[in-house]
């Protein structure tokens, strides 16, 4: 068993770890990026990239159903799922196979290994191909172990008839009907990538509403394109458990206070994501964790035991793949000896359901239970000339500003493209912007982004091409 030693050890190659990896090899840092499974971790293995390759997919295909309205008539569209599971797999091969390629050239030594603490500054590398076991010894240890699905009691995860968000994202045939457990981001993106490609859809949501902690404004915009596609939402409801019968599944929930049953092809379970805080010896080290097994850190992403960080889904909400990455660079520039710290005044999240629903900042509510006056700005894809263009006119842009000041404190976005124009709401809100940068600001014509700029233009009531309720001053 032999020994290496290293200024910095990063344990998960995902979004967290290899960009962490990668900083550190253009610093400077001796490191060495250490993965027991694929790289590029859940988001391009299992997670961010697979499913949005097979969203873009759907969306092609539904367009393609409408497209005789724009004068286009090409045959009736037809889904071949293997086919389409096997251009996925291609993106996802390519993407992954860039990240070694890009750790090894800034410098980093890159590992497949499983990682196991023997202590605080200690790494025990096991192979599986058999080959010797390493100990690395680093000054500086970054965690970015990741997440895996929440498994709920009665619907223990089987790969077939109850599936997590892996597995679904495997499927090779498109199932009749799909019950999902849980009506956060995942399962409706999930959901309703199966929905229009001809599955029929259940939703059986614990909450008052689907997607928590989104706008609800927006969330309202993706019911009603559930509910038109010819899905169910039940919200209130508790799912129970589910049984095999007469060839199908069979989910048993108790809704209304009454106990109501689906059937269906396969049960999407997506209830949430748990922190991997377990299994590779982190009880040896001294690290502090919460109940839920998340790791705490300070600004710094430093634990309680110096020289060890944590980065991504395991330090907890919220766990997007972009948060994580910002975390990993940052980190790696603390043990480079600069003095950053993490603080983002907002991370921009991204719903890639129909029609997709993006925000960055605060909600109304929110921005009220801290004591503050608002005023909203609000410009509906209806009226957009660009979004007449190329078909998809439902949603709004909605701009949340101080009332006192009209400095902008949140935007949501639900309609077309809304994950790429939410980039432009992230940047006046980390800059702190007020609703006349925006509004003065000449975005091109015609574009989706126009929406933004006469958004901001309402909440100030200076809109053009909508009517103000607020009068100009």
């Amino acid at each position: 068993m032999a020994t290496i030693k290293k200024k910095a050890l990063v344990i998960g190659a995902g979004t967290g770890g290899y960009p962490c990896a990668i900083r550190l090899g253009q610093l400077g840092v001796d490191a060495m990026l250490v993965e027991k499974d694929k790289p590029g971790g859940v988001c391009l293995n299992v997670g961010c990239i697979p499913s949005k390759a097979l969203i873009s997919a759907t969306k092609l295909y539904h367009k393609a159903q409408h497209a005789k309205d724009m004068g286009l008539s090409f045959g009736q569209p037809a889904v071949d799922m293997v086919q389409m599971q096997v251009w996925k797999s291609g993106i996802v091969k390519k993407l992954t196979g860039g990240v070694q390629t890009l750790v090894k050239g800034a410098g980093t030594t890159y590992v497949k290994a499983t990682a196991e603490f023997l202590d605080a500054h200690r790494v025990k590398l096991t192979y599986s191909d058999g080959k010797p076991e390493d100990i690395v010894e680093a000054e500086h240890i970054v965690i970015a172990t990741g997440s895996l699905p929440i498994e709920i009691p009665g619907f223990k995860f089987d790969h077939k008839r109850v599936l997590d968000s892996t597995s679904a994202l495997d499927l090779a045939t498109i199932p009749k009907r799909m019950v999902c457990v849980g009506g956060g981001i995942i399962g409706l993106e999930l959901g309703q990538t199966f929905q229009r490609l001809g599955a029929q859809l259940v939703v059986l949501e614990g909450l008052t509403r689907i997607l928590n902690g989104v706008d609800l404004e927006c969330a309202e915009v993706v019911a009603r394109q559930i509910k038109k596609d010819g899905g169910q939402i039940h919200t209130g409801a508790k799912a129970i458990g589910w049984e095999e019968r007469n060839g199908e599944a069979v989910v048993k929930a108790e809704v209304g206070g009454k106990v109501v049953e689906f059937p269906c092809d396969v049960i999407l379970v997506a209830v949430g994501r748990r922190p991997v805080s377990q299994g590779f010896g982190l009880d040896k080290t001294g690290v502090k964790v919460s109940q839920r097994g998340f790791i705490e850190v300070d600004s710094r992403l430093q634990t309680n035991v110096p020289g060890i960080y944590a980065v991504g889904d395991i330090v907890g909400q919220p766990m997007l793949a972009h948060k994580a990455s910002h975390e990993g660079e940052v980190v790696a520039e603390v043990i480079a000896g600069k003095k950053t710290i993490n603080d983002a005044r907002q991370i921009p999240n991204v719903v890639f359901t129909e029609p997709e629903i993006a925000s960055s900042g605060l909600t109304v509510e929110e921005a009220e239970a801290k004591g503050r006056k608002t005023n909203v700005g609000k410009f509906p894809f209806v009226v957009s000339g660009r979004a007449m263009a190329i078909g998809e006119t439902s949603g709004f842009v909605k701009i949340v500003t101080d009332a006192e000041d009209d400095r902008v404190l949140g935007v949501h976005i639900v309609g077309p493209e809304a994950s790429d124009l939410i980039s432009e709401a992230a940047l006046a809100i980390e800059m702190g912007a007020y609703a006349e940068d925006i509004a003065l600001t000449i975005h091109p014509h015609p574009t989706l982004s126009e929406a933004v700029m006469e958004a901001a233009k309402h909440a100030l009531g200076e809109a053009i091409h909508i009517g103000n309720t607020k009068r100009s001053h």
